[in-house]
């Protein structure tokens, strides 16, 4: 299990959207240089969590920390500015513009005269793909033409210009093939040996065991579990998201949220 400060930190985090309670009493943890999955069936409240740890949601109770101090995370841009950098399941790729484009979209950076700084920016990309070993033709190719792998090492990439402390990937190898989930696992490896906390939404327990150092299992929008990736196995863990004991036969019949 980790050990040290960690650098997000939630406690009794609860979210109510009408009459649906999406998050109760939540504690969740991200260290540096750690990988931690957030695992759950669907209406688990995974993505609910997600959206208040990037500031889309505001937290109805409990507490939000970041690097041992209380923060108050109301917009995406509070949640940036903390260093927190998410990339959702959608990647929100143009396909139509090539990958320095991407990256830069909306934060272009300009040179004399307000002309683009082309240059610049075509270094910048070339120098963050290099750091984090994503392989792709050129920094001119189009989003159109790359594998579903490479389209999200751009989107890591493109989180990265903000020199982010913490990354969330939603559901980062969904729909992949097996070379280009090899590659996305691959890519989150570096993450966490560059020292940032990574936190990754995942179905896919085999993904999870391949790069997590922390599982955290959520259940009709409670944390059940938190569980050391080395000593737990996907038995365990598939009983914490169903609330069923280890080694019964029949899950629990309790109906999950809408």
């Amino acid at each position: 299990m980790a050990d040290g400060t960690p650098l997000l930190e939630l406690r009794g985090v609860s979210k109510r959207f009408g009459a649906v309670q999406a998050l109760t009493d939540v504690d969740f943890e991200a260290y540096p240089g750690r990988v931690t999955a957030l695992v759950g069936d669907n209406g688990a409240g995974k993505s609910t969590l997600i959206k208040t740890i990037s500031g889309i949601n505001q937290l109805d109770e409990g507490e939000y920390r970041f690097d041992g101090q209380p923060v108050h995370v109301a917009t995406p841009q509070a949640a940036t500015a903390l260093g927190i950098a998410t990339v959702y399941q959608d990647l929100a790729l143009c396909d139509n513009l090539d990958v320095v484009a991407n990256l830069y979209l909306g934060r272009e950076e300009l040179g004399g005269v307000r002309l683009l700084d082309e240059t610049g920016m075509e270094q910048q990309a070339s120098k963050v793909l290099k750091r984090l070993a994503v392989r792709i033709p050129s920094v001119r190719t189009q989003i159109a033409s790359l594998s579903g792998g490479q389209r999200q090492g751009v989107a890591i990439a493109r989180s990265m210009l903000g020199e982010p402390k913490v990354v969330l990937l939603d559901e980062p190898t969904a729909a992949l093939g097996v070379a280009q989930t090899a590659q996305v696992l691959e890519l989150i490896r570096t993450l966490r040996e560059q020292g940032l906390a990574v936190v990754v939404i995942s179905h896919n327990l085999a993904d999870v065991f391949a790069v997590a150092d922390v599982i955290v299992v959520l259940r009709l929008g409670r944390q059940v579990g938190v569980l050391d990736a080395k000593q737990t196995n996907s038995d365990e863990v598939v009983a914490a998201i169903t609330g069923a004991k280890a080694g019964d036969e029949q899950p629990s019949t309790e109906v999950s949220e809408p």
